[in-house]
């Protein structure tokens, strides 16, 4: 039975962490002595300055290790002096991690080995014969144990993140320098998915509408230039059905422009009447207490319609689910199909999405391997 997406990306995580804790258990021996004998180093005015440019350099250690293996990213414009300082603690958050592996070490090998004596007909720690509950007393002790040791590395790796983030964090400087690149990104995904909505209703218009509307006027000349009653009557029954047929290529291009539901009824009904529309089952769940903005409710429909629309092109499915639900203060939305996966972030349609979503400062992502299923996530904040 292959292990879900979801579960291989939480299992890579947590072993990344692990990772990232144990490097750090490793570089605090370093630190420690860097602060006692930096410390001491302190007291000459004339070592100052390279004292506090190794704790800097040590730091930048500590930083990177954060980043790429525990997702906290801070800033690089902070002093040798508040690098000396954030080495103090951090040492000390290093030492207590080391501890806690050298238990899980001795765990592990007190494990083993009353793992054998059980399986010698032997009792934990001596030699009489084993009970029917020394093995359930040993299973219970050690899922406790392991219980604790995982509870223990999650708690070191809080608190490392939120030492780096007190002694490291972005000055004001930085958050501005931050800010002002991220709103020049957003404003040029802005005009870049405001294009790739034009291109989207000029070829529409041009290969569907036109099309039919260049057919229906050459049903009518050929009408009109015919002598023979049952032809022209023929002919104008079908201008008639193609009048018809370029009316509905006209409405669904003007409910892909903008749905009037969205205004009228909000998110909900929209999505109905997006599910309604589908050519595969939809199956859908909105869970939305309060209406959200109308700017939001626009781009969460739209991240469904498109998903929708891909995966009716590409992806051979039977079945789409599409789920809407206030995640605190963001919107969630989460389009699954059943397709065949191997959709890719930047395919043409789904990176028009992306560029929406992050023009309204929301997260999109993709998880789409080969066979399926594929999930497309959007959120939105609401604030």
């Amino acid at each position: 039975m292959p292990v879900p997406a979801a579960t291989r990306r939480y299992l890579r995580k947590m072993l990344r962490g692990t990772l990232g804790l144990a490097i750090g258990a490793a570089t605090a021996f370093a630190e420690v002595f860097y602060v006692l004998f930096g410390g001491l180093a302190l007291a000459l005015p004339a070592l100052r300055q390279t004292v506090f440019d190794g704790a800097r350099a040590l730091s930048e250690v500590e930083r990177r290790r954060l980043e790429k293996y525990l997702g906290a990213e801070n800033a690089t414009d902070y002093t040798g002096r508040r690098a000396m300082t954030y080495l103090v603690p951090r040492c000390v958050v290093g030492l207590l991690s080391a501890g806690i592996f050298v238990l899980i070490l001795l765990g592990a090998g007190s494990g083993l080995i009353i793992g054998y004596q059980l399986l010698d007909g032997r009792s934990p720690g001596g030699g009489a014969p084993a009970g029917w509950y020394d093995p359930v007393t040993t299973a219970l002790f050690g899922v406790l144990l392991i219980f604790l040791s995982v509870q223990g590395l999650i708690g070191i790796a809080t608190l490392d993140r939120k030492l780096a983030r007190h002694f490291l964090g972005p000055s004001k400087q930085e958050q501005l320098r931050r800010r002002v690149s991220e709103l020049a990104t957003s404003r040029a995904e802005v005009v870049e998915a405001v294009n790739d909505e034009r291109r989207r209703i000029e070829r529409d218009l041009h290969d569907g509408v036109q099309q039919r509307l260049v057919a229906l006027g050459m049903l009518l000349g050929r009408a009109r230039r015919t002598g023979d009653p049952d032809h022209a009557s023929d002919l104008l029954r079908q201008a008639h059905e193609e009048s018809q047929r370029a009316l509905n290529d006209l409405r669904e291009v003007s409910w892909r422009v903008y749905p009037i539901a969205l205004d009228t009824d909000g998110l909900h009904p929209a999505l109905e009447a997006l599910a309604e529309r589908s050519g595969i089952p939809v199956h859908l769940r909105v869970d939305l207490p309060e209406r959200p903005s109308a700017a939001i409710e626009t781009v969460a429909y739209f991240v469904a319609s498109e998903a929708v629309t891909n995966t009716i092109k590409h992806a051979a499915a039977t079945r789409i689910d599409i789920e809407a639900e206030r995640d605190g203060d963001s919107v969630r939305v989460r389009i699954t199909d059943d397709g065949t996966g191997g959709a890719r972030e930047s395919g043409g349609g789904l990176s028009g999405l992306a560029r929406r979503v992050a023009a309204a400062d929301g997260e999109f992502t993709v998880d789409s391997p080969l066979g399926g299923p594929t999930v497309v996530t959007a959120v939105l904040p609401c604030g």
